[in-house]
């Protein structure tokens, strides 16, 4: 298995986990996948097809990463785990992108054509998010565990829900932050509102009850 050494130095600097680099070459099953993908993508492009297929499956086997020979994927890219992770043949990955176990870039349409998902560069995809049909996902943008995201993102924003919401657009850190799990809750924010209006309600009948 040829390992691509930006590959290497992504799992080197991005995951905690790892012992050294002999560690990160013989265990992470992420940097596989990777390694593994970029052997069949090579086949694919010289139109050795069924090896290609046969390496992308024998990938899924090993690591429980699905990524299709066909979709283009930038450099320095890195999986934090690979089980469960979904990238489609029409999938466009840019560069210094991070993601996460369980992850899916999906197509909604049997139809030829570009189907699937284009990530910028400087991507954080948390752990099972769902990022579905040929929409453009911007330049450093988090997206947060769990979302379904169906629609375009704009560059240096935040997205998180089901489905998916921007929630935060600007000022983010550029660079390789993995805090993909502290991330702005709507929800949350919703609920802590209406707890808030609820406690002013129950002063104000207190209030009534005493006079």
């Amino acid at each position: 298995m040829k390992i691509n050494r930006e590959d290497l130095e992504a799992v080197l600097k991005r995951d905690p986990a790892i012992i050294d680099e002999s560690d990160a070459l013989n265990y992470h099953a992420g940097l596989h996948a990777v390694a593994m993908y970029r052997e069949s993508h090579e086949l694919w492009l010289r139109g050795e097809y069924s090896r290609a297929r046969a390496l992308n499956y024998e990938a899924h086997t090993i690591t429980g990463a699905d990524i299709h020979p066909a979709a283009r994927i930038g450099k320095d890219f890195f999986i934090d785990h690979a089980t469960g992770v979904v990238i489609g043949e029409t999938a466009v990955i840019g560069d210094h992108v991070s993601i996460y176990q369980g992850v899916t870039l999906g197509g909604v349409s049997f139809e030829k054509g570009k189907r699937h998902p284009t990530v910028g560069d400087r991507v954080v995809i948390g752990a099972n998010a769902t990022i579905l049909g040929n929409i453009k996902i911007g330049n450093n943008v988090r997206v947060g565990a769990g979302s379904v995201v169906l629609n375009d993102v704009p560059d240096d924003s935040t997205v998180v829900g089901v489905p998916g919401k921007v929630v935060k657009q600007g000022g983010l850190k550029v660079g390789h932050d993995l805090e993909h799990g502290d991330l702005p809750d709507p929800v949350r924010d919703a609920l802590a509102a209406m707890e808030s209006e609820i406690r002013k309600l129950r002063k104000e009948i207190d209030d009534l009850k005493r006079k």
